[in-house]
């Protein structure tokens, strides 16, 4: 697939620049921004955003009255937008503009060799060493016209920039201060369709100010469910009483995409997602915002979609890249997992907890937790029964780690070979053992749930279930099988989650547990319901459905981005292509869609289970989808890209 049609799943790539400039020298300054859009076009980046005043420097102090500077300020910023003729460029820069014989400290919108609009400053600071109610007029409520280089150009702080092209190329701007207070602008652009936000600053360097200002635009992307970009002034402004590090940011609903370092006077760029900023819009915009009105659009026409995505994306969007944040995760994680257990076992006055412990990675990781549960709770770990159920499938390897384990743990262990009531059962249906079909396999995993049940009512325990959120999203269950259980502590758990939540507990275990939990992470992952060969699995299940690594993604993508088939290939292609070509990600990602649309019936009715990440399928939760909805344009648009990848 074309990596030059980012543009058209709703990546905009923007950036955020800081050129030296030289205070009150208009034309030097404006030919080093100019030198920056230059740049940032050969990069493909469709908007940049400049620091507040760059045109002359924030720092001019009393010189702002001087008419000659105001008169050269606008004359640098014609310059600046004839540069821009005939790039498909949308450029923020921050000059002193006279309105009505007031000064105002705006933001310029400049494209293709025209202003745009003038957005002024709303909240002037005056305090410490801020005096700007000194030199400019406070913004207006309402939009007015002015001339600037003979046509009309919209003036005020509720404007709009809208791509004519794309439609979530929807950017405001505000300045500065702007942003550090109770109510900034930004909100009500927000609520008014802007999507993107442009902060022209110029904020002061001092110790433990990178991080706050890290923080705020993190979580004003985050409240406003927007991309967020921050172009600070840096080296070239005055000295005289402060310093200035040129600290660029862009963030995106919550996240830090890209940071400069401080004092490099550098241009950040990054890949800002519009489509999934609308889309995760429409559900939290419900509110009985108040909206302002008098908001102007103003509409920009891209003139080129080539844009290139330069942005990475996880293979694991599940697991946390970086290792001391992927520690401290699985910590709290397991430790949710254990504290729903501990309040179900409470709740239901239960005494045991009943497992079945197959040596794999999920029964596995319901131990661990059941343990970590009844240690919190200070109940003895020997009311955990683990129960084995070896039958036509089951492995030497398999069980051997599945006894080792509950012993290393000192649960309770039980072993029940359910062969001979499986073929007691065939009998009864009058189903031949020969033959290996879904019945074969699903009358182990039934048999299997059954004498779970039986114990734990026996015991006065519930089941606490294993399967997890991969197996739950493409429907790898027995529907009443291993479907079912009293508790399902890794119902939100993926399966590429659980394979790194086993190895950070074998990497904090003693050497006999750590070997137990290695080889069972080096075990393929199989329900074990067909017979082996010379002892070995045959049933591997990423044969069969296939690789967790690629569902996790199209889970991730789909569920809580609401990527479309397209965006997700689009991506998948990208993060994958030394790993799987085109036609193999079609193919999972077609069996992905069937399973997940026609195995809903089957999460309709799942068990109760904790929530730990930001995507679940509980019906009582997060995913509400009906049984009988069609998957057809979902394939569709595969079955086209298929025939994209033949031509």
């Amino acid at each position: 697939m074309n990596n030059a049609n980012a543009m058209k799943y709703g990546f905009i790539k923007v950036a955020a620049a800081t050129p030296v400039i030289n205070v009150a020298d208009c034309y030097e300054n404006a030919e080093n921004i100019i030198s920056d859009i230059h740049e940032a076009e050969k990069n493909k980046v469709k908007l940049v955003v400049f620091p507040e005043l760059c045109i002359t420097g924030y720092t001019i102090g009393d010189l702002v009255y001087s008419p000659h500077l105001l008169d050269n300020a606008l004359i640098a910023l014609n310059k600046i937008a004839d540069a821009t003729k005939g790039l498909d460029i949308l450029v923020f820069v921050g000059l002193p503009y006279v309105c009505n014989s007031l000064i105002y400290n705006v933001a310029a919108a400049v494209y293709n060799g025209k202003v745009l609009g003038f957005v002024p400053k709303t909240f002037l600071p005056n305090y410490n060493e801020f005096y700007e109610k000194r030199h400019f007029a406070q913004a207006a409520d309402e939009n007015i016209y002015v001339k600037f280089n003979g046509y009309e150009v919209p003036f005020g702080k509720k404007i709009i920039f809208n791509s004519g092209v794309y439609k979530n190329f929807a950017v405001c701007a505000e300045i500065c201060e702007d942003l550090w207070v109770a109510t900034p602008p930004s909100v009500s652009h927000s609520l008014n369709g802007a999507i993107i936000t442009a902060n022209l600053s110029c904020s002061n360097e001092t110790i433990g100010k990178a991080d706050y200002r890290k923080t705020v635009v993190s979580a004003q992307s985050g409240a406003n469910i927007s991309a967020y970009i921050y172009a600070c002034s840096g080296y070239g402004e005055s000295t005289t009483d402060l310093v200035f590090s040129g600290h660029n940011l862009i963030a995106e609903n919550g996240k830090i995409l890209e940071e400069s370092e401080l004092f490099e006077n550098k241009m950040i760029i990054a890949d800002v997602d519009v489509d999934f900023l609308s889309s995760e819009r429409a559900k939290y915009y419900n509110y009985d915002y108040k909206k302002e009105s008098g908001y102007l659009h103003v509409v920009f026409d891209n003139i080129d979609d080539k844009s290139y995505l330069d942005r990475n994306f996880s293979k694991t969007p599940f697991v946390p890249d970086d290792k001391n944040e992927l520690v401290s995760r699985a910590s709290l994680i397991i430790r949710m997992q254990a504290e729903g257990l501990r309040k179900r076992m409470e709740a239901s006055k239960s005494k045991t907890a009943v497992i079945g412990l197959s040596g794999g990675l999920d029964s596995t990781l319901a131990l661990i937790v059941s343990v970590k549960a009844f240690e919190i709770a200070g109940i003895d770990r020997k009311n955990i029964i683990a129960v084995t159920m070896p039958c036509f499938g089951t492995t030497d390897r398999t069980l051997n780690n599945a006894l080792k384990l509950a012993q290393a743990y000192g649960v309770t262990i039980k072993t029940v070979n359910i062969a001979a009531a499986v073929t007691q059962h065939f009998k009864d249906i009058a189903h031949s053992q020969k033959v290996h079909d879904v019945t074969y396999e699903n009358a182990q995993a039934r048999e299997r749930t059954q004498v779970l049940m039986d114990i734990a009512n026996s015991n006065e325990g519930i089941v606490v279930g294993t399967g997890d959120l991969s197996e739950t999203a493409l429907g790898w269950s027995t529907y009443n099988g291993d479907h079912m259980s009293m508790y399902g502590v890794n119902c939100s758990v993926p399966k590429t989650l659980v394979r790194h939540l086993v190895n950070y507990v074998a990497e904090h275990s003693k050497s006999d547990l750590k070997n137990i939990l290695k080889d069972i992470l080096d075990t393929p992952v199989s329900p074990e319901l067909l017979p082996p060969n010379k002892n070995e699995i045959t049933q591997k299940t990423e044969d069969i459905v296939g690789p967790y690594e690629l569902h996790d993604f199209f889970l991730y993508y789909f569920v809580r981005m609401n990527y479309s088939p397209e965006k997700i290939f689009f991506i998948a292609e990208k993060t994958f292509k030394d790993v799987y070509d085109g036609n193999i990600i079609l193919k999972w990602l077609k069996k992905f869609f069937v399973r997940f649309f026609t195995q809903q019936f089957k999460r309709s009715c799942i068990p109760d289970g904790v929530k730990v990440g930001s995507v679940a399928l509980s019906p009582r939760g997060d995913w509400r989808m009906p049984s009988d909805a069609s998957v057809n344009i979902w394939l569709k648009s595969i079955d086209d890209l298929v025939d994209t990848q033949k031509d």
